[in-house]
């Protein structure tokens, strides 16, 4: 028995946001929100689509979206790639999902929380030690909280959730490994078997349910994944060799200016690999900025 990753957004969709999921969503949120406790009991799964209300506002894709039994709206995202403008587009979806809620002629107090639960597959707060992160309006000299508590970021890092199987305490614990080790699986484990929305979620996630077309799409998105990781080290190792050339130049370059007063250019060109020409622009250069 084979397994798909959960932290594709096809996966995540399916698993978390179909309308068989609603069991298995309920378990996940009071799990990450609620340290377990069954604070919500139902919850409506909604159109993840954020449409604008005004012609030219960007248009909102999310992963899963939700409105629970007390009003408060729920909005998932599964993230795997740290990618430029991600802290914004948190906050953006967030404000947008709030303001969205009013129609022409309805009052502000009709408005009802908004919580933006986002799950990466990278580490976005190294200063912070522990798994997750919630934030909320503040005063900023005094961190007295804003009046109305209506918009909170909640960030779960996967990469700071590494407890064994054997250890997994918690509701969290258990749906945490899920989402990270699934792929790497062959069987559900039985700790995690006896919480029956787990086990529905490992159902979701079978290889063998998906048909044709979604396997297709789920390569796809693995594919793309896998290129943009490849990028992006990439990208940091061409980063880090121009910034090691660089710095191994302006030392070159420094000491090439130190022996300025004591040797003629030709023993400095021995001395440091520099060209003439360089040495005679170190020393027009010096000439200048006395």
């Amino acid at each position: 028995m084979r397994f798909i990753s959960p932290k594709t957004d096809f996966a995540f969709k399916k698993i978390f946001g179909s309308e068989q999921s609603h069991d298995v969503l309920i378990s996940f949120l009071n799990a990450m929100l609620y340290d377990g406790q069954s604070r919500i009991s139902q919850l409506e799964i909604l159109n993840p689509y954020l449409a604008p209300r005004i012609r030219g506002v960007k248009d909102t894709y999310l992963d899963v979206k939700a409105k629970l039994d007390n009003g408060t709206s729920v909005i998932i995202e599964m993230q795997v790639l740290n990618i430029e403008g991600f802290e914004k587009r948190i906050l953006y979806n967030a404000a947008k999902a709030y303001s969205i809620q009013l129609g022409i002629g309805q009052s502000y107090s009709q408005l009802n929380p908004v919580i933006a639960l986002t799950i990466t597959d990278f580490v976005m707060f190294p200063e912070i030690n522990q798994l997750t992160s919630r934030f909320i309006l503040k005063e900023k000299d005094f961190l007295i909280d804003y009046p109305i508590y209506d918009l909170e970021l909640v960030f779960v890092e996967l990469p700071k959730f590494d407890k064994a199987l054997m250890v997994l305490e918690t509701l969290a614990d258990k749906w945490l490994y899920f989402l990270k080790h699934a792929l790497d699986l062959d069987v559900v484990p039985e700790s995690m078997n006896s919480v029956p929305e787990i086990k529905q979620a490992f159902e979701f996630a079978r290889q063998g349910n998906l048909s044709a077309e979604e396997l297709d799409e789920l390569e796809h998105q693995e594919f793309f994944i896998q290129d943009q990781h490849n990028a992006i080290i990439k990208a940091e190792r061409q980063g880090l060799n121009r910034g090691l050339e660089q710095g191994e130049r302006n030392a070159t370059l420094a000491t090439a200016t130190k022996l300025l007063d004591m040797l003629d250019d030709e023993a400095i060109a021995r001395a440091t690999g520099l060209s003439l020409a360089e040495i005679a622009e170190l020393r027009n250069t010096r000439s200048q900025d006395q």
